[in-house]
């Protein structure tokens, strides 16, 4: 089965007639990978979803800068080259290792302060498309990966903050040649062309995407990261940058609520990591408002259950059996548990009850050798809440950096301003000038039905001043002795936690190299109904077996961006996606 662009096979409902959710991010042509490490790197490396960005933070780490300098770098040269996946006015979960601990820094989106669970119903009281509400001003949040890479900055920088900027402010004035990835998502695009902002930075006067190669200026984000590296954060959340960010919110046609009180108001949180055993190592990853850890490890808990699946070190129809059954059975749980912290309690007390071994071992005893139905919650609580499980909807977004410096310390950090090029609207940030950066459809991340069918509320409805449940996945591997062993994480939406759960699974129990583990097939389930697969993924028998066990099987395009870097006896090696332009740089 063909899937249009866009499209993954989801079911909206359980039982329900298959109803495709759109990807964040279309598939585009992929990228044969010389990573640029022809050598393990002995100091540093940087791995980044853009050349020119992972250019920026091999720059600054040369210079001296850590972990965290690069990774600012990084992401303000990703803002120019990659607009339709992260930017300077969307969100991001950092982790970062400092050579003794683990810290995560969240810098996700929040509601304004006007928002109410019923900010995406219509009259009648129904949700609104999916599409509306993206594109509109309801969807966009406050802009949080700024605030947050200044309070990482503050702890863990090194060199100052303004020169952090210098690469992306040089290529935002002299030009970058525009990618095949971003011309393609460009021309896919009907409403980028219709704002006034983004209309002429993106295409020509006929309406075209302006074609591969063309070198483009963007003299109005130059200006706003001026402001920014001389006044730090404050030159973002205030000012005229706060104040067209706002104006452009409130004059949709589809107004929000964004004000630049909101703006002011914003606080990235440090929150602490989850960190668990799985085999011989020590996964740790983000915890809510993020589902990607909790989500991904639940997944991998499961399967270590299945004897056939441990034993088949690759992939086969039995291995895919067993994780398709147990992702339907986190899906289920992240579905009914996993939101906001602040507004909701971990179930038991705890967000490791999720990953409990006798929790595990409870619910891999529903796995059997036919495909189920869609799993239920389970009850890894002593005290249930009255919660509705969140029907499935678009979630979308990303890129992936990581990071380690010449000291040892590493970023994993995951960003988005959620949908490709977000809710479509480019802000210049009251300069005037041609260009800008693009604002964040983050809030379309909560339910957009606040209650469910039984009319009990859904953990994830929006509230005020409520961060939306995440997929991303940030992730740091240690190995038995406490040393750091890998640095990973990926976009795609509610596909993040596949594609990591991939990438660990083969290059740490498989054995694979890492450029292989990231290559394998992608695949996926959402406890709502279909198998989905990349093409050509699966051997015709492989299908036929799934089938035979009842599985829905739908073959398509996925797009994941894993960004990997691995430890190894001789130095840092690593893996940068072919699904997009990433490369992997170091020395």
């Amino acid at each position: 089965m063909h899937l249009t662009p866009f499209l993954i096979g989801m079911l909206a409902v359980a039982g329900a007639v298959a109803q495709p959710v759109e990807q964040p991010e279309a598939a585009t042509s992929r990228t044969a990978k010389r990573v640029g490490l022809t050598t393990p790197a002995q100091r540093f490396a940087v791995t980044a979803a853009n050349p020119l960005a992972a250019q920026a933070g091999l720059e600054i780490l040369r210079a001296g800068g850590s972990a965290v300098d690069a990774t600012v770098a990084v992401q303000a040269v990703l803002s120019l080259v990659e607009p339709q996946s992260s930017g300077i006015a969307g969100g991001a979960f950092l982790m970062h290792w400092d050579g003794r601990q683990v810290q995560t820094l969240d810098g996700r989106e929040t509601a304004p302060a006007a928002a109410t669970p019923e900010l995406f119903l219509k009259p009648d009281g129904k949700p609104m498309a999916m599409r509306d509400a993206v594109l509109s001003g309801l969807s966009t949040g406050v802009p949080g990966v700024l605030a947050m890479l200044a309070e990482a900055h503050r702890q863990h920088g090194q060199l100052p903050w303004a020169r952090l900027f210098e690469p992306a402010i040089a290529l935002a004035e002299q030009g970058f040649a525009i990618s095949p990835r971003l011309f393609e998502l460009a021309s896919n695009e009907t409403a980028l062309r219709s704002d006034p902002q983004a209309g002429p930075y993106f295409f020509d006067a006929a309406g075209a995407p302006k074609p591969v190669g063309t070198v483009l200026k963007n003299p109005a984000y130059a200006a706003v990261l001026r402001g920014i590296a001389k006044q730090g954060a404050a030159g973002f959340y205030a000012g005229p940058v706060a104040e067209d960010i706002a104006l452009r919110v409130k004059g949709h046609a589809r107004p929000g609520l964004l004000t630049t009180a909101d703006l002011a108001g914003y606080k990235p949180v440090q929150r602490p990591p989850l960190c668990n055993e799985w085999r011989r190592y020590r996964v740790c990853g983000f915890g809510p408002p993020t589902s990607g850890h909790l989500t991904l490890m639940q997944i991998l808990g499961l399967l270590d259950t299945q004897p056939r699946a441990v034993a088949a070190q690759r992939i086969t129809a039995d291995w895919m059996h067993a994780y398709a059954e147990s992702a339907k059975l986190a899906f289920a749980d992240r579905a009914q548990f996993i939101a906001d912290p602040a507004f909701v309690s971990a179930p038991g007390g705890a967000w490791l009850n999720l990953l409990a071994p006798a929790y595990l071992k409870d619910r891999a005893a529903l796995i059997g050798g036919r495909a189920m139905a869609p799993a239920k919650a389970g009850d890894p609580g002593a005290v249930r809440q009255a919660l509705a499980p969140q029907a499935e909807q678009l979630e979308a977004g990303t890129s992936q950096i990581s990071v380690v410096d010449a000291q040892g310390r590493a970023v994993a950090m995951t960003s988005s301003v959620e949908s490709a090029f977000g809710n479509r609207v480019m802000s210049d940030g009251g300069t005037g000038l041609a260009g800008g950066f693009m604002l964040n459809n983050q809030l379309t991340d909560f339910s957009l039905n606040p209650v469910g069918a039984d009319g009990k509320p859904v953990a994830n409805r929006v509230e005020a001043g409520k961060r939306p449940r995440s997929s991303m996945a940030p992730t740091l591997v240690f190995d038995r002795d406490g040393k750091l062993l890998m640095v990973a994480g990926s976009p795609g939406g509610p596909v993040i936690i596949h594609y990591v759960a991939k990438v660990l699974t083969g290059a740490l129990a498989w054995g694979l190299p890492v450029q292989q583990a990231v290559d394998l097939p992608n695949f996926g389930h959402f406890n709502s109904g279909s198998l989905i697969v990349e093409r050509s993924a699966l051997t015709a028998a492989q299908l036929a077996d799934l089938r035979g066990r009842g599985h829905t099987v739908i073959e398509t395009d996925l797009t994941s961006g894993l960004q990997v870097l691995l430890r190894t006896p001789v130095g840092w090696v690593g893996g940068a996606d072919p699904r997009r332009e990433g490369v992997v740089l170091g020395e």
